[in-house]
This record gives structure tokens, sequence and C-alpha cells, in this order.
């Protein structure tokens, strides 16, 4: 069963259910998940390249019940296409840490979507009470990603060696904070 978007005033953030998860990884085609939708993919977002669903995918297939926390189509509202994508690397974790990763196709970017996408994923997730503290991580090389997660004033916590994306910086944030600096929850 498919959630309801998460809205924020310019996005709709659309959930891929499960089976369409594992067929639009499978068969690189969108059709099936976009059949009773009404928006476009025109930039074919998770279609030309799998991007998270490499990694979301079997995770799914191990415990179906995990994809709540995963993957979601941004929308522009105004035109109804899909300009990116995020999700949550998994369930919280048994400390409660909940870590999100996105991407905004170029044509979209600097125009403050990343920035909305990520403030509403996180206030849909801090309604759940098991998750206590949410983590972003970035490649200190990857200027706009690291103003991204200071304009929400996550504080750096770390550092770790990403087996794919080398060095990285970790930002955390305990969910107390976040929400009284970002939200009406």
């Amino acid at each position: 069963m498919r959630q309801l978007p998460i809205l924020t005033q310019r996005l709709e953030l659309h959930h891929i259910d499960a089976p369409h998860l594992i067929t639009l990884f499978e068969t690189q085609d969108d059709v099936p998940a976009l059949s009773d939708l009404d928006i476009r993919n025109p930039h074919r977002v998770l279609v030309d390249s799998a991007g998270p669903l490499h990694w979301r995918v079997p995770q799914v297939k191990k415990d179906p019940s995990v994809n709540k926390w995963f993957i979601r189509w941004i929308v522009l509202r105004e035109n109804r296409y899909i300009i990116g994508s995020m999700s949550f690397h998994g369930p919280p974790d048994e400390s409660g840490m909940l870590e999100i990763g996105l991407g905004i196709e170029p044509t979209y970017q600097n125009q403050g979507f990343a920035k909305e996408a990520l403030l509403g994923m996180w206030q849909w997730a801090l309604v759940s009470p098991e998750v206590k503290r949410l983590r972003y991580t970035v490649s200190p090389a990857n200027l706009p990603s690291v103003a991204l997660i200071r304009h929400f004033q996550f504080p750096l916590v770390g550092s770790q060696i990403d087996e794919v994306d080398g060095v990285e910086e970790i930002y955390e944030m305990e969910r107390e904070h976040f929400i009284a600096r970002w939200s009406g929850i």
C-alpha cells in the first residue's frame, strides 16, 4: 500500500511502495510505479541511474516493513515533474538514529528544493517516537551539501571513511533540538 505524499510549500514527496521499488530497480522502468499518479519523470530519476535503489531494494526484499523509511520521489507541484529523490538509509537504529540522503536534478539545484524536501522528510520522521537523532553525512568537498546541512545548524560530530564516497563528515542533531529549531510538531 502506498503512503500519502508528504506535502511542503512547493513539493510533494511521493513514497514508492515495495513492489514498485523492486520493479523499478530490476527493470529500470518507472511506468508501473507512476501508472496511477499524476506526475511525470522527464529527467528519468531512478531510471537511468539506480542511485539508492542499489542499497534499498535488498533491504526491502529481506524485510518489506522497512520500506516505509525508504525512497520518495521529490515532485515539483507547479509542473508535476520529479526533480529528485530522497531516502533514509534504513529504519532508526537501536539508538534511534536515522540517516538521510537526497539528490536534486541539476536544473533544479540552488533553488531551496533540497532544504524544503529535507525539512518535510525530517518533520514526517519525527512524528515517530523511536526517532531520537537525525544524521547527515557528506564529503567535505561537496560544498553545496555542507552549506545545506549547516543551514539547518547540525553540529559536526566526527568523520568516517565510506567505502564508496571516501571521507565523509558526520553531522547529527538530537530530536529535541531539531523540533525546537525547525518544527511545529
